[in-house]
């Protein structure tokens, strides 16, 4: 194997060196970061449905059969779960393994702490709402009701505030944690249209949905508002708009979370009482 050319070397050591500088000095520096992380989050989201389509065509046989809005949808909730896990495992970092908003030693109030990856996450995160909330009004009703229109816009704006002022990032973060329960449940969707609702992987994906939502969507919220009561003295100082999110999106949310949590439950119950009476047929048969 021939080696490679000195001068070939250093020029690529150049570009790589060229290439870092202007990702630390421009693109993740604190004026752009937040601009930059939210085209990256619309620039993703474009390439991840693009790989979606491509990717099922060749791979789900189910796809090419279904209609142009089933296709559509397959794909934006292709785009919806990278994002969940994306952001809900950047999320479970700053609340639960991060020393940005724990750490009793660094300074600033603990409600105005934020730092480059948190703020570029934000962004992104962002930047997948926009793209959706877009693709929602542009299919409506199709992709989503208005629930889904009210929980983007709420989320957006939320997400929004704390980016660009860096105020309650860590109460930001916890309320993205619930998007952890959002690939199971497309996975039911996906289920669901390519036949598979009898099967076992279908019955299982609905108690993991129950589990998952009762401790992301319910229980966490409520421990949510417990540490903005915990840390009331920091909270009040924040500006005013910033008080009013803290308190206001997460209690519409959660409120959203809990009709979404019966809706859950009734199905649950449903799939199980099918199931009962899918196993008395067969029993019945042999």
């Amino acid at each position: 194997m021939a080696a490679v050319p000195k001068q070939t070397t250093m020029a690529i050591k150049s570009y790589k060196n060229q290439a870092q500088m202007l990702v630390k000095n421009y693109l993740l520096a604190d004026p752009f970061a937040p601009y930059t992380s939210i085209l990256g989050g619309i620039l993703a989201c474009k390439v991840v449905y693009d790989l979606t389509d491509l990717i099922s065509s060749f791979y789900i046989k189910t796809y090419p059969s279904l209609t142009k809005i089933q296709r559509v949808d397959w794909n934006n909730r292709g785009i919806s779960t990278t994002h969940a896990i994306f952001v809900s495992a950047l999320s479970l970092y700053f609340v639960f393994w991060s020393d940005l908003f724990s750490d009793p030693h660094l300074t600033g109030l603990m409600v105005f702490r934020s730092s480059q990856l948190s703020t570029f996450g934000l962004g992104v995160s962002l930047g997948y709402f926009f793209s959706d909330l877009a693709m929602t009004l542009w299919q409506y009703p199709a992709l989503g009701g208005i629930e889904y229109v009210i929980h983007h816009l709420l989320s957006g704006t939320a997400v929004a505030y704390s980016m660009f002022t860096g105020e309650a990032q860590l109460y930001t973060y916890m309320v993205l944690i619930s998007e952890v329960t959002t690939p199971e449940i497309h996975l039911r969707w996906y289920l669901d249209t390519a036949g598979m609702k009898r099967s076992t992987a279908y019955l299982i994906n609905g108690v993991v949905i129950f589990i998952g939502w009762l401790i992301a969507r319910v229980l966490l919220f409520g421990y949510m508002f417990y540490h903005v009561y915990l840390h009331y003295d920091q909270v009040i100082k924040m500006h005013a708009f910033g008080f009013v999110l803290v308190f206001g999106v997460p209690s519409a949310l959660g409120i959203l979370n809990l009709t979404w949590f019966g809706k859950i439950i009734k199905g649950l119950a449903k799939t199980l009482a099918k199931r009962r009476s899918w196993t008395k047929e067969l029993d019945s048969e042999n």
